[in-house]
């Protein structure tokens, strides 16, 4: 594996959607603010996500989560998610996410990601400069 030390901050909100009946983030939202800070770092990178399913006929998918929730985030949290690459090969990435309110780490989680081809949904190599971004 190769350790990657450049980390992307995504600052979020929590707003009333992204909570459940007791007033706390719904567990299943905090893999869509994962979501949104991958989205985000590719795009701090110079890598559109919807330009890359369109040009390059790669997309992204999740194969697998391990995620660890050790605080809950409420309502009007000010919350900064975390990105950073783990390994960055031909077809897989491995990320490490995290989310904190403030200093205090919410939840961490392990995503690894392939990138398959758009039209026959089968592993397909990144793009070699984004494969590059991401090493960096």
């Amino acid at each position: 594996m190769t350790d990657l030390a450049s980390v992307f901050e995504l600052p979020l909100r929590v707003y009333y959607e992204d909570t459940d009946a007791g007033g706390v983030v719904y567990h299943a939202n905090y893999l869509k603010f994962m979501e949104r800070c991958r989205c985000e770092w590719l795009q701090d990178l110079g890598f559109d996500v919807a330009r890359m399913q369109q040009q390059d006929g790669v997309m992204f998918v999740v194969r697998q989560a391990e995620i660890d929730f050790d605080e809950p985030a409420r309502l009007f949290d000010q919350l900064v998610v975390t990105a950073r690459a783990l390994h960055v090969g031909k077809v897989k990435l491995v990320v490490e996410q995290k989310i904190y309110n403030h200093d205090k780490l919410l939840c961490k989680a392990t995503i690894k990601l392939a990138t398959l081809d758009c039209a026959s949904f089968k592993l397909t190599a990144m793009p070699t400069a984004l494969q590059g971004a991401l090493a960096r």
